[in-house]
């Protein structure tokens, strides 16, 4: 989920209100609060709002949640006389584009990095990693329209932002860092995707990197944006998102035309909705005017529609209503969730706890007595990570999946350890010593089952430290081992162990192999373990979910 930092003197100008009342109330339209500072708060939203990625959008939502302002955001758009063309040679490569001009931006450092900060979480809960989406935000008035998206060679050459010097494209992925990150994207085609204007200067070369010719300044003016992707409806709903969210702050949206069509729109979808079904869902009682104005407080357009339905705008922001039980969602936020009457079930039952969480509980016990942070990966990850950067072959039960949305979540995880070693390259920037551990369901064969595992990153991190992890974690849940000399290649040769409880190999510890660092961009030794809790006495047989 996204953390959103939240100045607060410009989230007050913003809201037209207090900074306490904001604090008190933002938990309650969906929202957890994780640190509240001196000049601004820290609150984390769930993915599937990515409109409240920016100061500028939960001053939208609380502006009618707070009864400021309610009712459905109006959006003008202008033409701004700008074209784009599309190379039909991206077909194949990277064929959506979205495009928009966001004119009278009034850029201080503060709102520069909420743009920044809005743009990489979109990049993240919409883009899957710049996988489906990648945003790119320039300074107008430093270029010349009209503008093309084009196929281009390989070896084409421009300054990339933050560097002072030309590269061609194939440097960048090799030596720039975003390069780096996302070269995956990009690399296995002929050509690369770039954005030129009419001289012929570089803009972008998207999903990787802007150029520094038009970087965006406290000076910046007029802004282009480009939205650049694999699925038209998400490029379409970050240009929305980042309209709209400038548009709160004062700046006017002017559309640009691509191939011939004009966007964006910012027009809202009508939906007309049961007001009986929402009633019965929520377990209260509710009219037709009292639903609506529910909605309005939303910052939806709602009006009764006769007796029995409400007919709701939708704003063209809120990507996540998908079907009417999200607007239904929407009123019960609006009615107050401390406003439902607690309730005891009607049935009464007695449980006990599972033996897989009972072993689960005792190895956070254990890696937390030690020191290590518990983290929870993602279940679905991609070959890449679970094997190619490990070293190893896929294992053969991997469980695929049929229509996945992105590159980066095709499999379901088969191993936590390389997912805690991607998680170690989220977190390169942090102090070390980092150690970090998870426990969860991992599914091979179409049988879930369950695995730990741990990773300790810092300049004197060894064979013995992995070593010291798994026999303390293994003793203390009674497991009785053996160590063997394994042949794991994601480890150091003679610098690695495998665990075998009654001859048969549950699980491997050791410091990893320097190309498997190498492949995760990790410059410090790593002492990991992982064990399979199959082998754990009190485990229930055969294995499978609880």
């Amino acid at each position: 989920m996204a953390v959103i930092t939240l100045p607060y003197r410009y989230l007050e100008r913003l809201t037209g209100t207090d900074r306490q009342t904001i604090i008190d109330r933002v938990p309650m339209i969906g929202a957890d609060i994780e640190r509240i500072e001196e000049d601004h708060v820290d609150v984390e939203f769930f993915p599937d709002r990515p409109d409240l990625y920016s100061p500028e959008g939960v001053a939208r939502a609380m502006r009618g949640f707070l009864g400021i302002e309610e009712g459905l955001p109006v959006y003008t758009v202008r033409p701004s006389g700008i074209t784009f063309s599309v190379d039909p040679g991206l077909a194949d490569i990277r064929p959506c584009l979205g495009s928009a001009v966001i004119r009278n931006v009034n850029l201080d450092e503060e709102s520069i990095e909420s743009l920044m900060s809005l743009q990489e979480s979109l990049h993240w809960a919409v883009g899957r990693g710049r996988g489906k989406v990648a945003i790119g935000v320039h300074d107008l008035d430093t270029v010349t329209p009209p503008f093309r998206y084009i196929a281009s060679p390989r070896d084409r050459s421009f300054v990339p932002l933050d560097f002072e010097r030309e590269m061609t494209m194939e440097e960048i992925l090799t030596e720039h860092p975003k390069g780096r990150d996302y070269a995956h994207l990009v690399e296995n085609f002929d050509k690369f995707p770039l954005i030129v204007d009419a001289e012929d200067r570089v803009l972008s070369f998207p999903p990787i990197i802007n150029g520094e010719l038009t970087r965006v300044t406290t000076g910046t003016k007029n802004i282009l944006l480009d939205c650049t992707g694999t699925d038209r409806k998400a490029v379409m709903t970050a240009v929305n998102i980042i309209c709209t969210a400038l548009a709160e702050a004062g700046a006017t949206i002017e559309a640009v035309t691509v191939d011939g069509e004009e966007m964006p729109a910012l027009a809202p979808v009508e939906r007309v909705v049961s007001v009986e079904e929402c009633a019965s869902l929520l377990g209260l009682s509710l009219t037709g005017e009292e639903m609506a104005r529910h909605l309005r407080r939303m910052r939806f357009g709602a009006e009764p529609d006769g007796d029995s339905r409400v007919r709701v705008l939708v704003p063209c922001y809120r990507s996540d209503i998908l079907h009417d039980w999200d607007i239904f969602e929407d009123v019960a936020i609006a009615y107050g969730f401390e406003n439902f009457d607690a309730a005891l079930p009607a049935t009464s039952t007695v449980a006990w706890e599972h033996p897989i969480t009972t072993i689960a509980r005792g190895v956070r016990s254990v890696m937390t007595g030690l020191g290590y942070l518990e983290m929870m990966p993602f279940t679905l990850s991609n070959d890449r990570v679970l094997y190619a950067n490990m070293q190893r072959e896929p294992t053969p039960g991997t469980l695929r999946l049929l229509h996945p949305i992105s590159e980066e979540q095709t499999v379901v995880r088969t191993d936590l350890l390389p997912l805690l070693m991607e998680m170690l390259l989220a977190n390169k920037h942090r102090e070390l010593p980092q150690r970090l551990f998870a426990v969860g369901d991992v599914v091979e064969n179409c049988v879930t089952s369950q695995m730990a595992a741990a990773v300790s990153i810092h300049p004197a991190a060894d064979f013995s430290e992995a070593y010291a992890a798994a026999d303390v974690l293994c003793r203390e849940l009674s497991l009785t081992y053996e160590v063997a000399e394994s042949t794991d290649p994601a480890f150091l040769d003679g610098r690695r162990g495998d665990i075998i409880v009654d001859g048969r190999k549950v699980g491997v510890f050791g410091e990893i192999h320097p190309a498997v660092l190498t492949a995760f961009d990790l410059e410090h030794p790593v002492a990991a373990l992982a064990l399979d809790l199959t082998a754990v006495p009190g485990y229930p047989v055969p294995p499978g979910t609880p």
